[in-house]
C-alpha cells in the first residue's frame, strides 16, 4: 500500500492539472514537520485564480479534501498555495 505522502501528492496533482491551463506548470512537494505533512503547491501565476477560487472558495475545498485523505491516511496534512514565478534577490 502507497504511503501518504505519495497518496496526498498524486491526489493534489490530479485535482489541481484537471483545474489549470498549464497543467505541466503544477509542482507539488510533500514536506514533513512537527504537526504533519505540508503539501507546497505551484502553479503557473496565470493559474492562481482558478486554483484560488471566488472569495477562496475552490483553495477552501482543496484543503478540505487534503484534510479529509491525510485523516483516512493516518495523518495529519496542511495544504499551501503559490505560484511557481521566479523569486529575484
Amino acid at each position: 500500500m502507497p504511503d501518504a505522502r505519495s497518496i496526498l501528492s498524486q491526489l493534489v496533482t490530479f485535482v489541481v492539472r484537471t483545474l489549470v491551463d498549464q497543467p505541466d506548470a503544477v509542482q507539488v512537494e510533500v514536506r514533513e514537520d512537527a504537526q504533519g505533512l505540508l503539501i507546497a503547491l505551484r502553479v503557473a501565476p496565470a493559474d492562481m485564480g482558478k486554483v484560488i477560487g471566488r472569495q477562496g472558495r475552490i483553495a477552501r475545498a482543496l484543503r478540505q479534501v487534503v484534510r479529509a485523505a491525510a485523516v483516512r491516511a493516518g495523518t495529519r496534512a496542511m495544504l499551501e498555495i503559490g505560484s511557481s514565478e521566479p523569486t529575484e534577490g
